[in-house]
């Protein structure tokens, strides 16, 4: 078999393949199989592009070859820190690099209790309270996450800075979007905001108890009478 016959059915093999791979992502759902996928495609494409000296298919899938392979490791990572995060310290750091800044100010409100949920935030900097509770939120604390879980999408308090300060925003949008990419991230979202709903049933209660309890001039009194 000379170059040229050698040439025409690597192409052949290519158009083949690309075919294959067109018919695949369509029933394909969520991305990391889809990615692997993709990798495996610019590996064969930029193969089979070599003998047959079709060089931009070489360069185009010589580009989205690191692209892809980044994209996966993204994800990856991505459910690798909320699985660390649900077996550990209930931490949502993993969230930072999809969130954007926000400077508060001191008296500035980051929402109002009733109005409709559409984000969360994190802690970087400043003092920050939940009006109706009086609870005050510590830097690297994540607030609002259960409005995305609440059936009427609307906050259950006020969000207020009491003291000039950083924030991390993230929409809920953008969560559904990394859920639909890859429901393992979704499910383990959802063990996590779990968690830290029943972590703050369990704060409030010891608020309550601490609250209840009587003082040590109430205890002598009663001890009197």
């Amino acid at each position: 078999m000379d170059a040229s016959q050698l040439a025409q059915h690597a192409g052949t093999a290519g158009t083949l393949f690309a075919t294959v791979f067109v018919v695949a992502t369509s029933t394909m759902r969520t991305m990391i199989p889809l990615r692997v996928f993709g990798i495996l495609t610019n590996v064969v494409l930029i193969a089979t592009s070599i003998p047959t000296h079709n060089y931009p298919t070489m360069v185009l899938h010589a580009v989205l070859l690191p692209l892809n392979a980044y994209r996966l490791h993204e994800m990856l990572q991505l459910v690798r820190d909320v699985k660390k995060s649900v077996n550990g310290d209930l931490s949502m750091e993993w969230l930072k690099p999809f969130m954007t800044e926000r400077i508060c100010e001191a008296g500035e409100a980051l929402f109002y209790k009733d109005e409709k949920a559409e984000s969360m935030f994190y802690i970087v900097s400043g003092r920050f309270r939940l009006v109706e509770s009086g609870i005050e939120l510590p830097v690297g604390a994540i607030v609002g996450e259960l409005g995305m879980l609440s059936p009427s999408n609307t906050r259950t308090q006020t969000l207020e800075c009491i003291e000039s300060g950083t924030v991390l925003g993230v929409s809920y949008s953008k969560v559904e979007e990394l859920y639909v990419q890859n429901p393992e991230f979704g499910f383990y979202f959802l063990r996590l905001a779990s968690a830290r709903l029943f972590q703050n049933i369990g704060l409030l209660e010891e608020r309550l108890e601490k609250a209840s309890a009587p003082t040590p001039a109430e205890a002598v009194a009663s001890d009197r009478v």
